[in-house]
């Protein structure tokens, strides 16, 4: 079984900055982690491996820090990495990103099963999984809660709905996004970090030229959509606290309320409330 779990070094903090000029996230002087939904693809992954046999190829698209993340990968168990890495495929938008991860995959060749997390922390757009899948055309399965059974030419897995799952039975090559509940990922080998920093377990560091794009169809020259404006929302409270006995707290609401609607609304509330 011949599996490439896709990884994304993402921030380790609530505090980023963002460009004013580009709208990218500034990444400097950021510590990195594994994004939490790749942990569980990546265990999903290794188990895998470990029952059937086969190869884990990691694959990842960011700046060259994100080499710590290759690396912490091989040492939960993945055999080799990819780390994807040209200031061309900086300001991607998801389209960009899949597209350049597409063309990474070709390059890797045979392949019986793509996993990834369902979405990036830094993101939330849980799209680059899917478009990868439409790129490729391969079939794909999002939202998965659970692998059932894996075999050479299929799998079965449960999609996680909204008020419970569905079970999906699914021919590979295919792409699986996974969600949270999906496993408990391991934590990395001593041994294998070791030897993912003396290059015993390889990582490779492609370029464009690597595999085969100009730069004008990745990044921010090839995205498909572009941010426009970027803010810091302002987070100030607003209004003030009604104290005092609770006839004088509605009293006083009713008289700030311009809405007419909403007044009748409020008066109709009080009116239903036993005020002591």
């Amino acid at each position: 079984m011949e599996i490439i779990v896709l990884v994304k070094q993402v921030p380790d903090t609530t505090n980023v900055k963002l460009d004013p000029k580009t709208g990218n996230l500034l990444r400097e002087g950021l510590t990195g982690i594994i994004n939490p939904e790749d942990r569980h693809a990546l265990e999903a992954a290794v188990h895998i491996k470990e029952t059937m046999g086969g190869k884990v190829k990691v694959l990842s698209m960011g700046p060259s820090q994100a080499v710590d993340a290759c690396t912490e990968a091989i040492g939960m168990g993945a055999d080799e990495a990819i780390l994807l890495s040209d200031r061309a495929f900086a300001g991607a938008d998801t389209w960009a990103t899949a597209f350049t991860l597409g063309k990474a995959v070709e390059r890797i060749g045979k392949f019986d099963l793509i996993l990834c997390g369902r979405q990036a922390i830094d993101g939330d757009t849980a799209q680059v999984g899917p478009q990868l899948a439409d790129y490729l055309d391969i079939p794909q399965v999002t939202y998965v809660q659970d692998i059932e059974t894996m075999n050479e030419t299929c799998t079965t897995v449960k999609r996680q709905l909204e008020n419970g799952y569905e079970r999906i039975e699914c021919q590979l090559p295919a792409l699986l996004t996974v969600i949270g509940t999906l496993n408990r990922p391991r934590h990395a080998h001593l041994g294998r970090l070791i030897d993912a920093c003396t290059a015993k377990a390889p990582i490779k560091v492609f370029n464009a030229a690597d595999i085969g794009v100009v730069t004008s169809d990745v990044g921010l020259e090839g995205s498909l959509t572009q941010v426009s404006k970027t803010f810091t929302p302002d987070f100030k409270r607003q209004g003030k606290i009604l104290d005092g006995p609770k006839e004088q707290a509605v009293s006083e609401l009713l008289k700030n309320i311009s809405n007419s609607d909403a007044a009748t609304a409020c008066k109709a509330f009080a009116a239903s409330c036993e005020l002591s």
